[in-house]
């Protein structure tokens, strides 16, 4: 989806573009030369998936994020704009993700008067694949954060998906799956149905249970004379609607809990960290990887200390691939937007012999 081509307000002033990352958790915006370089701003704002965040807070989000990013002086001279958004495809151009992410994001340029020529919307998951070194253009991609969701790049587009059908139908093995199931195993503890887990106590604190009727911290069988069966009731009619007064998607929050426990080996915790790894295996399995080929990774779940990223490349090894874990996908989204200006300006007739090269 583009606009006409105009370099800047300012001729010979410094053009500049803009990468967005736009998920599950956060919106993320840099503003970057365009012909290469090192960011020069960057704003951070709540969640931008285009399926499942209403669109005026989903404008106000990108407002948010754009307006830290971008220096009023310079919104004038920004010719390009790549935005990944969770939710959105390239796969039509009536695509219903990517058609409400271009609504959103144009309307908030608009708002912050940053003019632009080109404005490109990609999925997260090509977004996260161009963030790899050298901005790949072939190979595989899985995003673990909030969601789940990974993907066979060919020609810097998707081309398969497998998973990233949101919190209600799918993104197993992602932090809101996590976070769900330690609600689940607090819950079993408390009826009778599973083990004593460290989970219980947790996340009955991270939902405002009272302290008086939390089960004991530690794993490990809990004394029935302390923790009685009324105090247990009390619990769940505690948790229950702590658990559902908020957005579904918000469980994501407690993945961290889950983690902290498998830290410090609670058997219950340990098991949901270990199926999560086995979804996200089964997820990349799904797309008939060769060994040896790339696999980008991106998300909190992966990262240098994600409680999953021991877990699956554990998993991995076996198929022959290695995960090239990258930050987020802002890095792509520039390289995406520099590449767009090369395409405009190759398409213009008078145009440079030596189009900017796209940086990293």
């Amino acid at each position: 989806m583009k606009r006409d081509v105009n370099r800047s307000s300012g001729g010979s002033a410094p053009a500049y573009v803009v990468g967005l990352d736009a998920g599950g958790t956060r919106t993320r915006a840099v503003l970057a030369p365009a012909d290469g370089g090192d960011p020069e701003g960057e704003g951070v704002s709540g969640p931008g998936n285009a399926l499942t965040v209403p669109g005026a807070q989903l404008v106000e989000h990108l407002v948010e994020a754009l307006a830290q990013a971008v220096p009023e002086e310079l919104r004038g001279h920004v010719v390009a704009v790549a935005g990944g958004f969770a939710g959105a495809s390239r796969t039509a151009p009536d695509e219903p993700g990517r058609v409400k992410a271009y609504a959103a994001l144009t309307v908030a340029l608009s708002r912050l008067g940053i003019g632009t020529g080109t404005v490109e919307i990609h999925g997260d998951i090509e977004v996260a694949f161009a963030a790899a070194s050298g901005c790949p253009a072939d190979g595989l991609a899985l995003v673990a954060g909030t969601g789940a969701v990974a993907g066979r790049i060919d020609g810097r587009a998707c081309t398969e998906t497998v998973a990233g059908d949101g919190w209600l139908l799918g993104d197993d093995g992602g932090g809101f799956w996590i976070g769900r199931e330690a609600v689940r195993v607090a819950l079993r503890m408390a009826d009778g149905r599973g083990a004593p887990t460290a989970l219980g106590a947790s996340v009955g604190r991270a939902s405002g249970v009272p302290e008086d009727v939390l089960p004991p911290d530690a794993p490990g069988p809990y004394d029935v004379e302390s923790w009685t069966r009324a105090r247990r009731e009390a619990y769940r009619m505690h948790l229950l609607p702590a658990a559902m007064d908020r957005p579904p998607v918000r469980l994501a929050d407690l993945a961290p809990l889950a983690a902290e426990a498998a830290r410090h080996r609670d058997p219950v915790a340990e098991g949901i960290l270990a199926t999560a790894a086995d979804h996200l295996t089964d997820t990349v399995r799904a797309l008939g990887p060769r060994s040896g080929e790339r696999i980008v990774a991106t998300g909190a779940l992966l990262g240098p200390d994600g409680p999953l990223t021991d877990l699956l490349t554990a998993r991995l090894r076996p198929l022959g691939l290695t995960l090239d874990w990258v930050r987020d996908g802002c890095r792509g989204a520039v390289a995406l937007a520099r590449l767009s200006v090369e395409g405009a300006e190759a398409a213009t007739p008078g145009s440079a012999n030596t189009p900017p090269r796209p940086g990293t």
